[in-house]
């Protein structure tokens, strides 16, 4: 069965998973939900709180959570399929197109000959120098790879379009598909707004294509970047020092060959007495008393949660009321099959305030006001891009102020630690203006922190 007739089933009225039988009652799945088995995808959902205040109706923090198992070392890792588009414009010249290429072979020799490898490059011209292939001659390739030489413009939508060309060679396929792009200028030659590009990484991920961006330097535009890996579900990276680039290169392949987990769908059915108000950092889409989240792919051992704002009504003292339910879909690259983990979530109500206040859960707040800062620092870029440096400045304070007042609360070091660094960012904002550098660092760490990107 498909993963839509799946889907369809389930919500029609009912599936037997593991012995369990689930069915829906005005939209809301009541009974117990199934456990995962060992070596699944574990999903985890959870309040900012355990208990609620009785009689009140409050706006609380929904947090689903799915933690990935390491890559089973008994079974072999699912194939790779993978084109690296690489920029090779005259600004790419001498030290950073020779790092770039070491980075290219770099991953290159992490492939084995069941990979298949391409490799496009791009200036004003689009060239396929390694046409998709399976990787049996890595000397041959890596020959290849050497001979790069650099000059001309910027076609980067078009290099970006042909590396997909040559993914799509095997996209049918049981591979992990994924392109790399590698990038230090603006685009200037073809399509070349955020838009644009964000309308090819929608395209891409329908085809089960994921972008991975690495920015060179402080002259790319990195709203483009990103806008191309987050609706591609791709990692992004800004890279100050060209020497960094074969570790970012190693790192992003050490990513794609563990993943664990493809096409993956979150559903998150609410409680009839519970009603979604805003979904907090992540992409997703509210349905009636429905959240839905969709991503490419997990790695092995991560983590990858999303945050979803409610309110609930208050329920009677003593009373304990189902609040949601959630079950995640995805295809398993290791048996070829879907496997579907769940969890629902119980909250108690009480009228007494101390033990409200003592059930509050650390983890889901810290989570939620780094996200929060995500999106404070997003609105920091827009002020200073509308010409008012010292409101973007003012944004970033008053993050900083909350990051530190809930580091206080929860005994957080860690945010303490952001609420350091953001007032610090805030402060060079407010005597200089917002630099390239410090708006790409901005931008990144937001979208890092909104999709759970490994740090690296």
């Amino acid at each position: 069965m498909n993963k839509t007739a799946l889907k369809k089933r389930i919500l029609a009225g009912g599936v037997t998973i593991a012995g369990i039988v689930l069915t829906i009652a005005g939209g809301f799945i009541p009974s117990a939900a199934a456990k995962t088995m060992d070596g699944k995808v574990q999903c985890r959902i959870e309040l900012d709180r355990e208990v609620l205040p009785a009689n009140v109706t409050r706006r609380a923090i929904l947090k689903v959570t799915l933690d990935a198992p390491p890559s089973p070392a008994s079974r072999k890792r699912p194939a790779v399929n993978l084109a690296i588009v690489l920029d090779r414009s005259g600004s790419m010249s001498g030290r950073k197109l020779a790092k770039a290429k070491e980075g290219a072979i770099t991953a290159l020799r992490r492939l084995t000959p069941g990979d298949i490898f391409s490799l496009v490059a791009y200036n004003h011209l689009v060239d396929t120098i390694i046409p998709a292939q399976s990787v049996r001659h890595p000397a041959a390739i890596e020959d290849q790879i050497r001979q790069i030489r650099a000059g001309g413009n910027t076609a980067l939508f078009g290099g970006v379009s042909q590396g997909a060309a040559e993914v799509r060679k095997y996209v049918n396929e049981a591979f992990v598909h994924r392109v790399i792009l590698l990038s230090d200028g603006l685009a200037n030659v073809g399509p070349n707004t955020p838009e644009d590009l964000g309308r090819l990484g929608a395209a891409l991920i329908k085809e089960g294509i994921s972008v991975t961006t690495v920015g060179v330097g402080i002259d790319y535009n990195e709203d483009l970047m990103t806008r191309l890996s987050q609706n591609s579900d791709g990692n992004t990276y800004f890279v100050e020092s060209s020497a960094d680039l074969p570790r970012i290169f190693s790192s992003e392949l050490g990513d794609v060959l563990n993943v664990v987990a493809q096409e993956v769908q979150i559903v998150i059915h609410l409680a009839d007495t519970v009603r979604p108000l805003r979904i907090i950092g992540r992409d997703g889409r509210i349905r009636g008393r429905s959240v839905e989240f969709s991503l490419n792919q997990l790695y092995g051992s991560q983590e990858k949660y999303a945050l979803v704002e409610v309110e609930i009504a208050g329920g009677n003292d003593g009373e304990s009321r189902e609040i949601a339910y959630a079950e995640t879909i995805y295809q398993n690259p290791f048996t070829h099959r879907q496997d579907i983990s769940s969890d629902r979530l119980v909250a108690w109500f009480t009228s007494d305030d101390t033990r409200v206040e003592q059930s509050a859960n650390p983890a889901v707040q810290r989570e939620y006001e780094l996200n929060l800062n995500a999106v404070a620092q997003e609105q920091a870029i827009a002020l200073s891009d509308d010409g008012r440096p010292k409101e973007a400045a003012r944004a970033l304070k008053e993050s900083a102020r909350r990051l530190k007042a809930s580091g206080k609360r929860l005994k957080d070091d860690r945010l303490l630690k952001k609420a350091e660094e953001i007032e610090a960012q805030a402060d060079k904002i407010e005597s200089t203006g917002m630099s390239k550098r410090a708006r790409k660092v901005l931008r990144t760490e937001s979208y890092q922190m909104k999709q759970q990107q490994q740090s690296q």
